[in-house]
C-alpha cells in the first residue's frame, strides 16, 4: 500500500471511514457505529481503534497513513478544527480535531459534513473539473456546501451553505427543527416530503395509487411517493411538483447569489432521479436570473454515500500539501 489517506464522515448512527489514495480512490472502506452515549465523549476513541484495527487487518503499518479529513455535522471552526455545536451528538464548542490528533498520533483537518460531500463531488463526482459548485444534499434533513475558486466557503461563524435553513414558505409553513418555521428543510427533506405527501393524503378527494400502496402495507416514504409518481399517480406527482418547485426556488437564489458552475444534488431524496429533477430545473429557470439560468447547470450527485469520505481525503491531502 502507497501513502494514503483516511477519510471519515461522521453520522449520527454510524460514521463511515475510507483509506483513499492520493488520486481519490477508495482503497477499503467500511463503518463503525457512533457511540453518542455521555456527550458523544467516546466518539474519537471509537474511531482511533478502528484505524489501529483495520491497519492490523490488512497486515499495513500506521506510518503509511498521512493524515485524516472528518466530516462533522454541524457548524465548524475551520481555524481550530471545533465544533460549534451538534446538537445529535451533545457536543458543544468540541475541540473535535485536538481529541482525535491525540487519539491517533495523525494530522487531522475537520469541517462539515455537508462541505465535505460537495469537496468529494468536486474532485471526482458530479462536479469535477468545476471551481465553483454548490452541493445539496437530501436526507433526512437539508445540508448544503458551497465551493468558490475551489474552497469551501464557510463564512463568519462556519454556517455559510445552510441552504436547509432557506425560507421557503413564508406563510403557514412547518416547524424546522432550527427553531424558524418554513425552512427548505420541511418541505425537500425524506420526512418533509413524507409530511406533504401525508397532508396531501388527507385532503384527497378521490383514491390514489399512493394510497392503495399504504393500505396493502407499504409504509409511506419518500421512496414510496416517487415510485407512485413514476407510475403515474395524478396526487403523487403533485407532491413530487411542490417540492421540486420549492428547492428549485431556493437554489435559484442560489444561483443568483453565487452563479456557481454546477448545482450538485445529493443525498437519499436524489435518488428519485429525473422524477425530481425535472420540477427542479423547471423552477430554477422560472425564478433565476437570466444569465444564471443560462450559465448555472444542475446536475444529480455521482458518488452516493461515498462523496464525505472522498471530500475528507481531498482536504487532508490539500492541508498537508498545499498548492
Amino acid at each position: 500500500m502507497e501513502k494514503v489517506l483516511l477519510g471519515v464522515d461522521l453520522g449520527g448512527t454510524t460514521t463511515k471511514l475510507a483509506l483513499i489514495n492520493v488520486y481519490g480512490e477508495i482503497i477499503h472502506k467500511w463503518e463503525i457505529a457512533t457511540d453518542i452515549s455521555e456527550n458523544g465523549k467516546n466518539i474519537t476513541m471509537n474511531i482511533a481503534k478502528a484505524i489501529d484495527a483495520k491497519l492490523e487487518e490488512l497486515n499495513e503499518p500506521k506510518s503509511k497513513m498521512q493524515g485524516i479529513g472528518m466530516g462533522a455535522p454541524g457548524p465548524v471552526n475551520f481555524t481550530n478544527g471545533s465544533i460549534y455545536e451538534a446538537v445529535n451528538l451533545g457536543w458543544k464548542d468540541y475541540p473535535l480535531k485536538d481529541l482525535l490528533e491525540v487519539e491517533t498520533s495523525l494530522p487531522a483537518v475537520i469541517d462539515n459534513d455537508a462541505n465535505m460531500a460537495a469537496l468529494g463531488e468536486m474532485w471526482k463526482g458530479a462536479g469535477e473539473g468545476a471551481k465553483d459548485l454548490v452541493c445539496v444534499t437530501l436526507g433526512t434533513g437539508v445540508g448544503g456546501g458551497v465551493i468558490h475558486n475551489g474552497k469551501i466557503v464557510h463564512g463568519i461563524s462556519g454556517a455559510a451553505g445552510e441552504i436547509g435553513h432557506m425560507t421557503v414558505v413564508t406563510e403557514g409553513g412547518a416547524p424546522c427543527n432550527c427553531g424558524k418555521v418554513g425552512c427548505l428543510e420541511t418541505v425537500a427533506s425524506a420526512t418533509g416530503i413524507v409530511r406533504l405527501a401525508s397532508e396531501a393524503l388527507g385532503m384527497a378527494g378521490e383514491p390514489s395509487l399512493l394510497q392503495e400502496r399504504i393500505q396493502e402495507g407499504n409504509p409511506l416514504s419518500s421512496k414510496l411517493l416517487f415510485q407512485c409518481a413514476l407510475a403515474g399517480d395524478s396526487l403523487s406527482k403533485s407532491v413530487v411538483d411542490r417540492v421540486g418547485n420549492y428547492l428549485g426556488l431556493a437554489l435559484s437564489h442560489v444561483g443568483n447569489v453565487m452563479n456557481p458552475e454546477k448545482i450538485v444534488i445529493g443525498g437519499g431524496v436524489s435518488n428519485a432521479g429525473d422524477i425530481l429533477l425535472e420540477p427542479v430545473r423547471k423552477a430554477f429557470e422560472l425564478y433565476s436570473f437570466k444569465r444564471v439560468r443560462k450559465s448555472t447547470k444542475i446536475h444529480l450527485a455521482t458518488l452516493g454515500n461515498d462523496a464525505g469520505v472522498i471530500g475528507a481525503a481531498w482536504l487532508i491531502k490539500n492541508r498537508l500539501n498545499p498548492s
